[in-house]
């Protein structure tokens, strides 16, 4: 079977991810897994009967996204966590003409590291979850807060999971459309040619990174 075009045979690999990232991602997303399902056991009633035990699933959601910012705190003890934080948090105007290709179903769509569309969605993500845990620390906590205040925190955190849960699913099934892509995070290195294609403006190695975009 001839290898795809984005991984030629005896192609070269790169570095891009560091074990302590991978680890993170992995953390962060159990996590996140777990905040989902033990929210669809809360709130679905099919899973509700199926499941029981409603008091368990109440702690375990509680606790999962109380932890679900750890991961990330903890890798910040990485410098290329630490890095690839501020690539993500660093727009340029190739992002604004990535957006704009990808909006039209277009090629041509310069990326660094990260598209554009991976820096929102790194962006969004964390303040979804910022928000997420603020809004149910109101509703475990029923004595710090008076009740409108309570259900508030309830509406918003209602409705932002059901956000939350969509946006997972566009980025998990880009995900799957793209193997170089999920090998890269499972492996820390990518074929060069994948590389070239899809984040042109990306140079492995510089200290710097997309400074140079």
């Amino acid at each position: 079977m001839p290898p795809p075009p984005d991984r030629p045979a005896g192609g070269s690999r790169i570095a891009r991810f560091t074990r302590a990232e991978h680890r993170v991602h992995r953390a962060t997303a159990t996590l996140m897994a777990v905040c989902v399902l033990t929210a669809g056991c809360l709130y679905l009633p099919f899973l509700a009967e199926l499941v029981g035990r409603r008091a368990l699933m109440v702690t375990v959601h509680e606790w999962s996204g109380i932890l679900l910012p750890v991961p990330l705190l903890l890798g910040l003890a990485s410098r290329a966590l630490r890095a690839d934080l501020t690539r993500l948090n660093r727009y340029g105007p190739h992002d604004r003409r990535w957006l704009r290709a990808a909006l039209r179903r277009r090629g041509g769509r310069p990326a660094g590291k990260f598209n554009a569309g991976q820096k929102l969605y790194a962006a969004w993500i964390a303040g979804a979850v910022l928000v997420m845990v603020c809004t149910g620390l109101l509703m475990w906590f029923t004595d710090l807060a008076p009740l409108v205040w309570r259900t508030g925190a309830t509406f918003v955190h209602d409705w932002l999971a059901l956000a939350v849960v969509l946006v997972i699913a566009g980025h998990v099934g880009m995900a799957y459309q793209d193997p170089e892509s999920r090998r890269g995070l499972r492996t820390g290195s990518v074929d060069a040619h994948w590389a070239r294609r899809h984040h042109p403006l990306w140079r492995p190695g510089e200290r710097r990174g997309e400074e140079q975009e």
